[in-house]
C-alpha cells in the first residue's frame, strides 16, 4: 500500500523507497481528470514511446489502446486502432491451432502464445512479423499483444536456405532439397486430397562425363553440367506447360540428376519426358570454344505414391539406371518389377551361396549316357540341384554363374567332384558283375586358375577308389579351345594321369579345329541345337527337313573320328533322333528319350538294363 503524506501527523517521514514518489492527497487522488494510477505513469509512457508495436487487449480480444509503433506497423492511427478485433489484425483465426491457444491466453488458461504471421501493409508490402500474446500483470485486467518486424531476418533466412538447399554448380536444387520435396509429395495428406495420387522419377547419369572431366579439367565439367541443367530445366518447363505442375529438376551429385514428376499421369507421361531429356541432352555442347558431346542414361520410375516410401522409390530408380547402363547406355529404361524380383533373387542367393556349401544344402542327380549301338547305360553326367530353403530346388542355371563370380565355385566344385566319385564307386561294388559306368562332372574355369585341379582329382581318386578311366571331365568350348598356359597344363596332367577329358556344347564357339587335335581331349558334346534339327518322325517330315543339319553333324562326327574322338549327342527327345544319330556314327546320347536327371536309387535300377530307351521312357518329356 502506498503511504500517504499528512501535514501535522505523528508518523515522521515516508521511508526512503518513496521520496521519488509524487506525494499527493487522497482529496487529490479522487478528483484528479487522470484516467491512469500516478504508479501506472511510467508504464504508459514506455508503452508509447516503445520502438516495440504493442497493443493492450481486454479479456473479450478487443484493442484497448495501440501504440505509435503499431500503428506505424499496420498503417493508421493509435486511435483509429482502438475497439478493432485484434485477432483480426494480425491474422491469428489462420488456423485452429494458433486461434485456440490465442482464446486459451485471452481466458486465463494459457501463459503465453507466439507464433509467425505474414501481413499484408496497406502499401501493398508483405511483411513476415513475431506475434507474442502474453498476460498483463494481476491489476490490469487484459494481455499485452506485441508484434516485432522480422521481415528482414526472414529474408536472410530465406537467403541461407536457398544457398544450403541449392547446387552452388548449375544452380539446381542440391539433394537435400530434392528428398525433402519428394519426401513431402509421398505424405498422405499431400494426394489423398486432390491429384493423381501417383509419382514418377527419372533418374539420369551421364555417359562420357568422367573423360570430359578428366581431360579437359574441372573447370570445363562444371560449364558443361551447367549447360545440361540448363537443358533438363528447359525439358521439365516444356513438359510442364499443360499440366497442373512442373517437374523438379535437381542434381543428386556429380553427373547425376532427377526430374521429380508430382501428381504424374501414368508411365507415358514419364516416357515423354525421357524421351525429351534423352534428345537434348545428345545434341552437341559448345563449351569453351569446344564442341563437346554426351549421352545420358535414365532410369524411370511411375508408380502409386501409397504404400511408397523415398528409399524404396530411390532404390528403384537406382536399379532401373543400372538396367540402362548395362543395356547399352544412351538410353531410358522403365522399372521392371519382374526384372528386379530376379534381382533380388540373385542378391539373395549370392549372400547365401557359401553358408549353404557349409549347411549341406546341395544334392547331385545323375543323367544317364546311352551307347546308340547297344542302348546300354555307359555313363552319367552328374548334376548339381540346390535344395534352397526359401527358393525350393534350383537347378545350375540359377546359381553356378554366381558361384563363379564369387569365387565359391571352387569349394562347391570339390564337393561335387568327391559326392560323383564316391557315387561311382558304390555303383560299382553293389553292380559286381556289370561293367562299370563313368561319371562325368562339368569343371568351371575358374577351378583351373583359382584351384590345384590336379590335386584335388588325384587326392579324390585316391580316397573313393575310384579308378581315372571311370572319371569324365566337362569344360565349355569356349574354356577349352586356344587355352594356353596353366589351363592347358593342367588338362595335359589330367589326360596323362588317365581321366577322360570332354568338351560340353561343342559347336557353339569359334572352333579352332587344328588346334583341336593338340588338345589332350577325348570326348565332344555336341550341342543339343544340333539335335533338335532331327525331330522328325516319318518319311514326309523327313522330306521337309533342312538337310544341312544332317550334314553338319555328321561331318562333325567324321572329323571327332578322324581325331580318335568319341561323340556324345545332348538332347536326343525322341526315337528318330535317336535313329537318325545311330545311323551317322554317333557313339553316344543323352536326353529325355532315355532319362531326366535322377536320384542314384534309380541309376542303380537301370544298370544292366539291356533297352535303356524302353526301360527309361517314361522319362520322356
Amino acid at each position: 500500500m502506498r503511504e500517504r503524506a499528512v501535514s501535522g501527523t505523528s508518523e515522521g517521514p515516508a521511508p526512503a523507497a518513496d521520496l521519488d514518489r509524487p506525494v499527493v492527497t487522497e482529496s487529490e487522488i479522487d478528483t484528479s481528470p487522470r484516467t491512469e494510477p500516478p504508479s501506472r505513469l511510467p508504464y504508459r509512457s514506455v508503452f508509447t514511446a516503445a520502438p516495440l508495436a504493442m497493443a493492450v487487449v481486454d479479456r473479450e480480444g478487443t484493442v484497448v489502446s495501440a501504440n505509435d509503433s503499431l500503428a506505424a506497423l499496420l498503417g493508421g492511427s493509435p486511435d483509429g486502432l482502438a475497439g478493432s478485433v485484434a485477432a483480426d489484425l494480425v491474422d491469428l483465426t489462420s488456423d485452429a491451432r494458433t486461434w485456440h491457444a490465442y482464446r486459451e491466453v485471452l481466458r486465463g488458461r494459457q501463459s503465453r502464445l507466439r507464433c509467425t504471421r505474414r501481413l499484408k501493409h496497406p502499401d501493398g508490402r508483405s511483411l513476415w512479423v513475431q506475434v507474442t500474446v502474453a498476460p498483463l500483470p494481476a491489476e490490469d485486467d487484459g494481455v499485452l499483444l506485441s508484434v516485432a518486424d522480422i521481415s528482414a531476418r526472414r529474408e536472410l533466412q530465406a537467403r541461407l536456405r536457398h544457398l544450403q538447399m541449392h547446387d552452388p554448380v548449375t544452380r539446381l536444387p542440391n539433394r537435400t532439397l530434392f528428398f525433402e520435396r519428394l519426401s513431402a509429395a509421398l505424405e498422405a495428406e499431400s494426394y489423398e486430397q486432390s491429384g493423381t495420387g501417383r509419382i514418377g522419377l527419372c533418374y539420369l547419369d551421364l555417359d562420357g562425363f568422367k573423360a570430359i572431366n578428366d581431360t579437359l579439367g574441372h573447370r570445363v565439367g562444371d560449364r558443361l553440367l551447367a549447360a545440361v541443367a540448363e537443358r533438363l530445366t528447359r525439358c521439365a518447363d516444356e513438359a510442364g506447360h499443360s499440366r497442373t505442375s512442373t517437374p523438379l529438376v535437381a542434381r543428386l551429385g556429380g553427373d547425376e540428376f532427377a526430374l521429380l514428376v508430382e501428381d504424374s499421369t501414368g508411365t507415358e507421361q514419364l516416357a515423354e519426358l525421357a524421351e525429351s531429356a534423352l534428345r537434348a541432352i545428345q545434341d552437341p555442347f559448345d563449351i569453351s570454344g569446344q564442341r563437346l558431346s554426351v549421352s545420358a542414361s535414365i532410369g524411370v520410375v511411375e508408380r502409386h505414391a501409397a504404400g511408397t516410401t523415398p528409399t524404396a522409390l530411390m532404390q528403384a530408380a537406382d536399379t532401373t539406371l543400372y538396367w540402362a547402363k548395362t543395356d547399352g547406355k544412351a538410353r531410358w529404361t522403365l522399372f521392371d518389377p519382374e526384372r528386379n524380383a530376379h534381382r533380388m533373387t540373385r542378391q539373395a542367393l549370392a549372400s547365401t551361396l557359401r553358408p549353404a556349401i557349409e549347411r549341406g544344402e546341395f544334392q547331385l542327380e545323375y543323367q544317364p549316357l546311352v551307347g546308340m549301338e547297344d542302348d546300354r547305360l555307359h555313363g552319367v553326367e552328374a548334376l548339381v540341384r540346390w535344395n534352397h530353403p526359401q527358393f525350393g530346388v534350383l537347378t545350375p542355371n540359377r546359381f553356378i554363374g554366381l558361384a563363379e563370380e564369387d569365387g565359391s565355385i571352387v569349394p562347391l566344385g570339390r564337393w561335387v567332384l568327391r559326392t560323383a566319385c564316391e557315387q561311382a564307386r558304390r555303383w560299382q561294388l553293389d553292380h559286381p558283375d556289370e561293367p562299370p559306368i563313368f561319371v562325368s562332372v562339368n569343371v568351371a574355369v575358374r577351378q583351373v586358375w583359382d584351384s590345384d585341379l590336379v590335386a584335388d582329382v588325384a587326392e579324390t581318386l585316391a580316397g573313393t577308389g575310384l579308378e581315372p578311366h571311370l572319371l569324365q571331365l566337362e569344360l565349355t568350348e569356349s574354356a577349352v579351345m586356344g587355352s594356353a598356359g596353366r589351363p592347358l597344363q593342367t588338362l595335359k596332367a589330367l589326360s596323362d594321369m588317365g581321366v577322360r577329358i570332354a568338351i560340353d556344347d561343342f559347336g557353339t564357339g569359334y572352333s579352332n579345329l587344328a588346334y583341336l587335335s593338340r588338345l589332350p581331349v577325348s570326348v565332344l558334346k555336341l550341342d543339343g541345337s544340333f539335335v533338335r534339327g532331327f525331330q522328325y518322325d516319318d518319311r514326309e517330315a523327313a522330306a521337309r527337313a533342312n538337310p544341312a543339319d544332317e550334314v553338319v553333324v555328321e561331318a562333325m562326327i567324321q572329323l571327332a573320328h578322324r581325331l580318335g574322338l568319341t561323340v556324345t549327342a545332348e538332347c536326343v527327345e525322341t526315337s528318330a533322333q535317336a535313329t537318325r544319330l545311330r545311323s551317322i556314327g554317333c557313339d553316344t546320347g543323352q536326353g529325355w528319350l532315355y532319362s531326366r536327371p535322377v536320384p542314384p536309387d534309380r541309376i542303380s535300377e537301370l544298370l544292366g538294363t539291356p533297352d535303356i530307351q524302353a526301360e527309361a521312357g517314361v522319362g520322356n518329356p
